[in-house]
């Protein structure tokens, strides 16, 4: 069985007929003084699956602790989490003296409340892999830059691949590697959320369809400086594509005032920019670990 959220009702369909899953909604409340009161299926089957991608996160971990605990009480042995975008994984290490390391203590709850965790392109700066962050043995990712290239070969013609700054080149090779794009990636100062330097990279733009491709974008600010300063450099275009639309604000006009043409995301966070479903590749997957799990009973 397939447990979702109202709010995300569109993905969890599309899900749910990929993997041909019954789908229930979790029923939830929400009280005058802010705590949640969740409602489950009365019967649960032994496997579930929970949908919910992690984007505005904090209301959400306690919704899966509620949802986790209820679920074994009714019967459930194995839940999945499939979580499209999984938050809190950029604070992989303790900055200044005193700061909390919000990916391992966010992977932890994780891994203690569910017995496989998948997700797509998560935010990993200075570890290998997902066990490291989620420390499960079915920590499985995948990745949305093969289907964003697909969707940029439909679009443009010999289009140029360039990363924002060098922690997006493992997506960036990855897309361009599919079609056989050109690729570079930009170099980044960062001094705050919304204080980007941003330095080209040394390959000719003139006369170049650019598209800025990472797995993610929030304020826009690092894309927008990017644009300005490919479309000065004699590019004729900038799109953007990105696996996770965070884009918070005015993040979009942002962007758009800085010269880019498209923007482009899969669905993993609901937005008006989704071209991409990944409800195919989560399916597979799902497939993949219950086939697994049956080899070994």
């Amino acid at each position: 069985m397939l447990l979702y959220f109202e709010d995300e009702l569109n993905g969890a369909t599309r899900l749910a007929q990929a993997t041909h899953l019954p789908a229930r909604r979790v029923e939830r409340h929400r009280f005058p003084d802010g705590e949640i009161k969740l409602r489950l299926p009365e019967i649960l089957p032994a496997r579930v699956v929970i949908f919910r991608t992690l984007n505005d996160p904090n209301d959400k971990l306690i919704e899966l602790l509620l949802v986790v605990q209820t679920a074994r009480t009714l019967g459930a042995t194995h839940l999945t989490l499939v979580a499209p975008y999984l938050a809190y994984m950029r604070q992989d290490m303790a900055f200044r003296p005193g700061e909390a390391i919000s990916q391992r203590i966010v992977g932890k709850f994780l891994a203690d409340l569910f017995d496989a965790v998948i997700t797509v392109d998560p935010h990993l700066h200075r570890v290998a892999t997902l066990q490291e962050a989620v420390p499960l043995a079915q920590a499985v990712v995948l990745s949305g830059a093969p289907l964003l290239s697909d969707w940029i070969a439909a679009q443009r013609q010999r289009p140029l691949l360039i990363g924002p700054d060098e922690e997006s080149a493992q997506w960036v090779a990855l897309a361009a590697n599919r079609h056989g794009f050109d690729h570079a990636v930009c170099r980044k100062l960062r001094r705050g959320d919304r204080d980007v330097e941003v330095a080209l990279p040394d390959v000719v733009l003139a006369g170049r369809q650019v598209v800025l491709l990472d797995d993610v974008a929030s304020t826009g600010h690092s894309v927008a400086r990017a644009a300005h300063l490919l479309l000065a450099a004699g590019a004729v275009s900038v799109d953007v594509a990105v696996t996770h639309a965070l884009f918070s604000g005015d993040a979009l006009q942002v962007m758009q005032a800085a010269g880019v043409s498209e923007v482009w995301s899969t669905d993993c966070i609901t937005h008006p920019s989704n071209v991409v479903s990944m409800a195919s590749a989560l399916a597979t997957t799902l497939a993949q670990l219950q086939a697994r799990h049956d080899g070994q009973n």
